[in-house]
């Protein structure tokens, strides 16, 4: 099935991919240490602090995910937050990559697993 989105939508690196996924794991409203966490859990490998924000304000520059502070919070000594949502474009972005990679790794998941 020919997805005509696809054609618009915008070409994401590898990382890009790891963080919306997070992102929509986690829910429209999560903030970049929680993320952080979740990756690093699920791919097993530490991660510099900056690296998921430095991905968001990119992402966030492409129009793919957007933001919002929200209230200070006690617990984190009247500070504030920096929350995070994924945005019609990073949908359209995530789903064209998970597309293209099904459609790539078609006939190779024998290979693909023994790598």
């Amino acid at each position: 099935m020919k997805h005509i989105q696809d054609y618009y939508a915008p070409l994401i690196g590898e990382f890009e991919q790891v963080v919306l996924l997070s992102l929509l794991r986690l829910g429209n409203g999560t903030w970049g240490a929680a993320m952080r966490r979740d990756i690093q859990e699920r791919i097993g490998r530490e991660l510099p602090v900056s690296v998921v924000y430095v991905t968001l304000q990119r992402m966030e520059k492409k129009g793919m995910v957007k933001s919002y502070v929200g209230e200070p919070t006690a617990e984190r000594g009247g500070r504030r937050r920096r929350h995070y949502l994924i945005d019609t474009r990073g949908e359209q972005a995530l789903g064209r990559s998970y597309r293209t990679l099904r459609k790539m790794c078609e006939g190779l998941e024998q290979r693909l697993g023994d790598l």
